[in-house]
């Protein structure tokens, strides 16, 4: 029987929506802190999190919370934490293997690391999954793959896909893609490529706003994929 991917909702801003989703197979849902037009307060971020503590999502149980960082170092991290007890931090910019190791041993959080899949630079090679997946092995708990800048609403190359989901299975880490999908291509991902999770944000929106009838439909591309 294939596995079910894990499915993570980002860019949350409001509690109705949240509180709608209820009963929907999600894993995780993300609130974004770092510069966007989704970025929220820790204060905003904690009353959000209230509402999906609240969910039965899949299994039965609550969704994971997630922050959406970028190159934040520790105080700062640790600043929104007191606010917002999340389970998860999201790390998008350059940040270490050191780092991502600090706080997860010291904030007692999964730390999830993306991974920007640029186009090759003019006259150099780009390093392999491998190589630059290699040193955040024991750091972190996934990584994820994604378009350029994150939240564009922009596919990438899934060609790279294969190559991604090889090292990060043979380092034991979790693969998420994200970048571009919505209810429209996520099946031919999901068939093609088997990541062991998925991250949907403007696919499922509305002028700017998460639309929860895109979220359910999504969620039902996933199930029946």
């Amino acid at each position: 029987m294939k596995r079910q991917p894990r499915i993570k909702i980002c860019g949350l801003m409001d509690v109705q929506t949240i509180q709608a989703m209820d009963g929907l197979p999600i894993h995780e849902i993300g609130f974004v802190f770092a510069p966007s037009k989704r970025q929220i307060s820790g204060g905003a971020a904690a009353e959000l999190i209230k509402a999906a503590s609240e969910l039965k999502a899949a299994g039965g149980k609550r969704p994971l919370t997630a922050g959406v960082f970028v190159n934040e170092d520790f105080a700062g991290l640790q600043a929104v934490l007191s606010e917002a007890p999340l389970d998860i931090v999201q790390l998008h910019g350059s940040e270490t293997a050191a780092l991502c190791r600090e706080v997860r041993d010291k904030l007692n959080v999964q730390v999830w690391k993306v991974f920007s899949m640029k186009k090759k630079a003019d006259g150099h090679e780009p390093k392999t999954a491998k190589e630059r997946l290699s040193p955040y092995k024991d750091a972190v708990d996934a990584v994820l793959i994604d378009a350029p800048g994150g939240g564009t609403g922009q596919t990438f190359n899934w060609e790279a896909i294969n190559e991604y989901n090889q090292a990060a299975g043979e380092l034991g880490i979790m693969l998420y893609v994200a970048g571009g999908l919505h209810e429209g291509n996520v099946q031919e991902l999901l068939r093609t490529y088997s990541p062991g999770g998925i991250d949907v944000s403007s696919g499922v929106e509305t002028d700017g706003r998460k639309d929860i009838e895109k979220i359910r439909l999504f969620v039902r591309r996933v199930m029946e994929a």
